[in-house]
């Protein structure tokens, strides 16, 4: 269970090939030919057998052939049946390799593969490359040089245009897979099976489209929480609905919304195909995320100039070494150098001088990485300058980057530098991309350890209230609350609304005014009117009775001739925000067709369309993530002191943020919400007007399907008593937990550790340290024991400590019915009864999500587990695979 299910797949020991009469390649087709020929000469050491489907014979004579693999190179027509063979002699796995095989047959193959528990590439796929195995199973190219850079990609076209640059620009591959369409493995799970590989270090995906957003989401922050992740997205998703009724739904686009899903993932976007291949050569030069001031040195001015406008345009700092910094380097560079800002050496600078400015910008703590520029001179030496600048580049623990402009005479250059390991750039400008790609993982990792709870620690809200008032209006087979339920539902989560009565007369809304005091505004109140101000549905500041009559009258009348079939429930009568200083805000959700709920924020007023100032998050949030998103608007500019008026409580709107985030999470019905404006001063913020939209809720088996990212499930944490005193907490892990499982496994006796891991480990790496703290919650799920422990200090204070005392464990099979755990649990507080109940609590946590299995392997000379399996009424039986191990299952 320690091998990846799709390791048959992609590091298979043994190939069967089904590509026609081996010894006949006229009788081939051009696939066929290919992938037989790459498969010799690519020097696979594995078993490779070749048959021919059409030969005779029975299946019997063929049980012998079963592999790890069939890789199948046929005409359309030959396809199913040669799959079906494969199942049948009991292969693993299965690489078609084809293209334009329609979705039909497509999913044919699927099913036929399915039968026999065969994982599927392909139909439509150029196969993969293991470059390490020196295993070619495909058609995309020749088999790239080994390295520790994965490319996936959606595009054969694609695939073979990077693999013939990474050879040209020796650039190595851990592996290469063309995924292409109608494919059974998709994009997830090669993702899931790259994040264990330990040939690959970092991921480049191209992507055209997915169907399954919240699975691969868990997949992409899996891998992106381990190993930098590159994407770059052709396409955008099913645009929003044009009918959409409020603002919300109209200008959240998709292709945005995908930009804030990949950064709480963790992984990196990038637009252009050049871009790509600039983070491409970043990652494979394994450097890894650091803050966003690039120190450029070079040796004149135009370079760094066009350098340091570049940074700026992306929201990077120019690093600038200091003044203290710059005085001690000076004397080891030529006289004419300048180090104000730009790193200039001068025209007579030679590997020497980059060498010293190196060493320097290296030690320096104002700089997180290293451009250096080198413009070739009459006099100069490019090759003697790239060989200083690798030596001195060697062990650096900051990226450096290098970019020798021209092309003939630094050609030797760049082959030394790349040679090196260095990532080489032909112009400042796209080598200040490839450091962008850098820093940019290094903030979205920040956003990736974010996991917040539905709720948040504000006060909590009136869950069944805002349901029952749902679930009245779908009653009532309405879909858009009026104003007034609009801002009942706001206020059940503790939203401040400015007060609002509804009038079905200029009567009853001068008497409504006289008591809610003046000013007021007036507006329309109609199901069918999404924007009351395009039909002169809004009038403000009315100071009198007077006033709000003959306003009354004019407002129906307008309505009545610019929108003749709305229906008029009447007005609503509020009294004004009398906000003097206040900002106009707007907060709104909207249902994209794959991401579900998106939530939105930027400027409001009337003005919203015309303004198009719009940041975009996925809910949920947390403070952090609130304060993400109201900084990536440009309104966030305002809220400081603005031409006069003093600074907003900007924590205030942090708030509504997390109100509106628990609204989605707790209300799957929700579909749209506009609160605009939403006035925000010094003082606090006042939601002036809303709009909802809600629908019948997603069939779905589990709560919070909805979302795209599972939240925190705190509903999981629980107290219990220890045996002797005291008690323990039984919570899921936090990302923050690491450094307690690190001190877990440190404290566990050698055999202890060996019954967990199987090996010798003293600790746990840092890969797997990321792994076991930061997990999806949909497919897995991790329970730990917190113990706290309080000590008395000298003045007679007491400080806690929390650590963890056991973990339980399971991750979901790909066939999502089936999970396998794990258990561990510190040695002082074995036989205490708390392996019992971290089993028992995490069987109910994967009954819950619908798992119907749990199986897990352990060793036979674990007596003491196995004993506990036993309580718990295990089936234990031996493990066919390894003699060492019992295979322990239950039905849940």
């Amino acid at each position: 269970m320690d091998l990846h299910y799709l390791t048959p797949l992609f590091s298979p020991k043994s190939i069967v090939v089904f590509a026609g009469p081996p010894d006949q390649p006229e009788r081939q087709n051009v696939y066929g030919r290919s992938v037989c020929a790459q498969l010799r000469d690519s020097g696979y050491q594995g078993v490779i057998t070749f048959l021919d489907v059409s030969m005779t014979g029975t299946l019997a004579d063929l049980v012998q052939s079963r592999a790890d693999l069939a890789l199948i190179a046929l005409p359309h027509e030959e396809l199913a049946f040669a799959l079906e063979v494969a199942g049948r002699i009991q292969c693993k796995s299965a690489l078609i390799i084809s293209s334009g095989v329609p979705t039909a047959q497509a999913a044919e193959l699927h099913a036929i593969a399915r039968k026999h528990d065969m994982y599927l590439l392909g139909p439509n796929s150029l196969g993969f490359q293991r470059p390490r195995l020196h295993l070619n199973a495909g058609v995309a190219g020749k088999l790239a040089q080994s390295g520790s850079l994965a490319l996936i990609s959606q595009s054969g076209a694609l695939t073979s245009a990077i693999l013939d640059w990474a050879g040209t620009n020796a650039v190595g591959l851990s592996a290469v897979v063309s995924l292409g369409p109608n494919t059974a493995v998709d994009l997830a799970q090669t993702l899931d099976f790259l994040a264990t590989d330990p040939a690959t270090e970092s991921i480049v995906i191209y992507m055209e489209g997915i169907t399954d957003a919240r699975r691969f989401l868990s997949a992409l922050r899996s891998t992106a929480n381990t190993k930098p992740v590159v994407i770059i997205k052709s396409g955008n998703a099913a645009a929003a609905s044009r009918a959409a009724a409020t603002h919300s739904g109209m200008m959240i686009g998709s292709d945005e919304v995908f930009d804030a899903a990949l950064r709480r993932t963790g992984a990196v976007r990038v637009n252009t195909f050049v871009q790509l291949f600039s983070a491409a050569k970043c990652l494979a030069s394994r450097y890894r995320p650091v803050g966003p001031r690039l120190a450029v040195i070079s040796n004149g001015g135009g370079p760094g100039v066009l350098a340091a406008d570049w940074l700026h345009q992306l929201g990077l700092q120019l690093g600038e070494p200091g003044e203290e910094a710059a005085a001690a380097l000076a004397p080891e560079l030529p006289p004419y150098a300048t180090l104000t800002d730009l790193l200039d050496l001068s025209e007579e600078a030679g590997a020497q001088h980059y060498a010293a400015a190196i060493r320097s910008c290296a030690q320096n703590p104002n700089i997180d990485g290293l451009l250096v520029i080198y413009s070739p001179k009459l006099d100069g030496d490019p090759l003697a300058v790239a060989r200083g600048v690798a030596e001195a580049g060697r062990g650096l623990n900051k990226p450096l980057l290098t970019c020798w402009m021209g092309d003939e005479l630094v050609t030797s250059a760049r082959q030394l530098i790349a040679q090196s390991g260095l990532a080489s750039f032909r112009t400042p400008e796209a080598a200040v991309d490839g450091f962008g790609n850098i820093a940019a993982f290094y903030q979205n990792q920040q956003l990736l350890q974010q996991t917040p709870p539905p709720l948040s620690q504000l006060a909590k809200p009136d869950l069944d209230g805002a349901r029952r008032l749902v679930e009245s209006v779908l009653a009532e087979r309405r879909s858009v609350l009026t104003e007034m339920e609009s801002k009942a539902l706001l206020a059940a989560f503790h939203i401040p609304i400015t007060p609002t009565m509804p009038a079905r007369s200029a009567a009853e809304a001068q008497l409504i005014a006289a008591q809610l005091g003046y000013p007021v505004a007036l507006k329309i109140d109609s199901p069918d009117i999404s924007h009351k101000s395009e039909v002169q549905g809004v009038v403000l500041d009315l100071a009198d009775a007077a006033a709000l009559g003959a306003a009354y009258h004019d407002m129906l009348a307008n309505v009545h001739r610019l929108q003749p079939a709305a229906r008029i429930n009447g007005v609503t009568v509020q009294r004004m925000a009398g906000k003097r200083d206040g900002r106009e805000l707007y907060i709104g959700v909207a249902s994209d067709p794959l991401f579900g709920p998106v939530i939105g924020f930027g400027a409001g007023g009337t003005m919203v369309e015309l303004l198009n100032d719009r940041a975009v998050e996925l809910p949920p949030l947390n403070q952090f993530l609130a304060q993400r998103l109201i900084s990536r608007a440009r309104v966030a500019t305002t809220l400081d002191e603005w031409r006069g008026a003093p600074a907003v409580d900007v924590q205030a709107i942090e708030h509504i943020l997390l109100r509106v985030s628990e609204m989605v999470c707790e209300l799957p019905q929700l579909r749209e919400l506009d609160i605009n404006p939403l006035i925000v001063d010094q003082r606090g913020v006042l939601a002036v007007d809303a709009r909802v939209v809600v629908g019948a809720a997603p069939p779905s088996a589990q709560r919070y399907d909805q979302l795209a990212i599972m939240p925190y499930p705190a509903s999981y944490a629980s107290m219990w008593p220890m045996r002797g005193g005291g008690e323990y907490t039984l919570r899921p892990v936090q990302p923050t937990d690491a450094e307690m499982l690190q001190a877990l496994v440190r404290g566990l006796s050698e055999q202890s550790r060996y019954n967990r891991f199987a090996s010798s480990l003293r600790e746990l790496s840092a890969q797997m340290l990321a792994r076991y703290s930061l997990i999806d919650y949909d497919r897995e799920m991790a329970l730990v024991a917190v113990l706290t422990t309080r000590t008395a200090d000298d003045d007679g204070s007491f400080t806690e400590t929390e650590s963890i005392i056991g973990v339980s464990r399971y991750i979901a099979n790909p066939d999502r019915s089936s999970c396998e755990f794990s258990l561990l649990v510190d040695d002082r507080f074995s036989g205490q009864g708390l392996g019992t109940r971290l089993m028992l609590e995490i069987m109910n946590v994967a009954r819950d999500r619908g798992l119907t299995e749990i199986v897990g392997l352990v060793l036979r000379k674990n007596r003491g587990m196995l004993k506990l399996m036993a309580s718990l009424e295990f089936e234990i039986r031996p493990y066919e695979d390894d003699p060492e191990f019992q295979m322990c299952s239950k039905a849940l």
